[in-house]
């Protein structure tokens, strides 16, 4: 074998090493001696492979102190060799879960949820772009699953999820922050869902309100229930800890104007003000028992594999201004929720109910 070649080998090989993470930032590499053993070449092979990658950016060699993978890396544009080494972390990733038990289906879910908790983690408010729909307002499972699959739904367009609750999203299409909003607001004098918030915070303005589905809201508790809690009285229990959501929620709002209603206090209930801005985070403090029991949807319960004492059924609506920007992507998107299709995936998420999904009613 050629030295040149050889040469060129090494630096594959630990520049795939690099990639996989089975080399850490920061790790050293093999001494040029030991280099030479596992190779069989000359201590110049080795030199010359160490000196290209430090040419590269991803080691560098210290007098006394050896060679070591620097500690932030580059942006590596060798874009097979980053895919290849994804799916292998990939791999070695569902070896761990499905050795540990885990199915298929739960760990699919697991990834779904971390997606979207990395989303709103990482969202950043930008200007409207071609081929980015904005959406603002209530966290939905259902939601976020067609975020994920938007490239399919709604071909060369992305959805830019912002979480900032029911009321936010309204504010946002009023600021022209937004082209959809997501919410589900009760209010209490008409009995009635985001028709009323609607008129008071887009007044005048032509909106479709497009059905994605109804849910099922109630209590999360830990599998099995092992406190015994039924309703939201048992909410006031002594040294039971509660976990809510942000105010500005359709959850709060309804939750707010139901504790009201019993004639129970907010100060009595001990983590009130204990807030999370997901639903998926409100169940993730239930299951790691952080929190005691938790308020939100029913497929964030079964999500994590907890209890669910279901307490109203409510409708999410999406919000969607006439004439918006996008007018064309977001057309495709109505038509795809009014499909057999769009049920079947919703439906499948789990406490959802999809008869009316994909009605449409325009508000004047």
């Amino acid at each position: 074998m050629e030295e040149p070649y050889l040469y060129q080998q090494i630096i594959q090989a630990i520049r795939q090493e690099i990639l996989s993470g089975s080399i850490l930032p920061g790790e050293k590499l093999p001494s040029i001696r030991l280099m030479t053993e596992t190779w069989g070449c000359t201590a110049g092979t080795v030199q010359r492979a160490y000196h290209e990658l430090s040419a590269q950016g991803l080691v560098v060699s210290r007098p006394g102190q050896g060679t070591h993978v620097v500690k932030r890396l580059p942006q590596l544009d060798d874009t097979p060799l980053r895919r290849a080494s994804l799916v292998n972390r990939a791999q070695a990733f569902l070896l761990e879960v499905l050795t540990a038990g885990y199915t298929p289906a739960e760990v699919e879910i697991a990834l779904q949820l971390a997606l979207d908790q990395w989303r709103i983690i990482s969202h950043e408010t930008r200007a409207p772009a071609k081929g980015i729909l904005r959406f603002s307002g209530s966290h939905d499972l259902a939601l976020a699953w067609i975020g994920a699959h938007f490239s399919e739904i709604v071909p060369q367009y992305s959805l830019e999820i912002n979480i900032a609750g029911s009321l936010g999203g309204l504010i946002a299409l009023a600021e022209g922050q937004a082209e959809i909003a997501g919410c589900h607001l009760w209010d209490e004098e008409t009995d009635s869902y985001n028709l009323p918030f609607i008129r008071r915070f887009l007044p005048g303005q032509r909106v479709a309100l497009l059905t994605l589905a109804w849910r099922h809201q109630g209590l999360i508790t830990p599998a099995g229930n092992p406190l015994g809690i039924h309703s939201l009285a048992d909410l006031t229990s002594t040294g039971l800890r509660f976990i809510n959501r942000q105010p500005g929620s359709g959850t709060r709002v309804w939750l707010n104007a139901a504790l009201h209603r019993a004639g129970i206090p907010e100060g009595s209930i001990h983590g009130y003000q204990d807030e999370r801005q997901t639903h998926s985070e409100v169940a993730r403090a239930v299951a790691d028992r952080s929190a005691d029991v938790g308020f939100g949807l029913q497929t964030a319960a079964q999500a994590f594999g907890l209890h669910f004492i279901p307490l109203v059924k409510e409708r999410y609506d999406l919000v969607i201004p006439e004439n918006g920007p996008h007018a064309e992507a977001v057309d495709q998107l109505a038509a795809w929720i009014k499909t057999e299709s769009a049920r079947k995936a919703i439906a499948a998420l789990g406490g959802y109910d999809t008869q009316e999904t994909g009605e449409l009613v325009w508000i004047n």
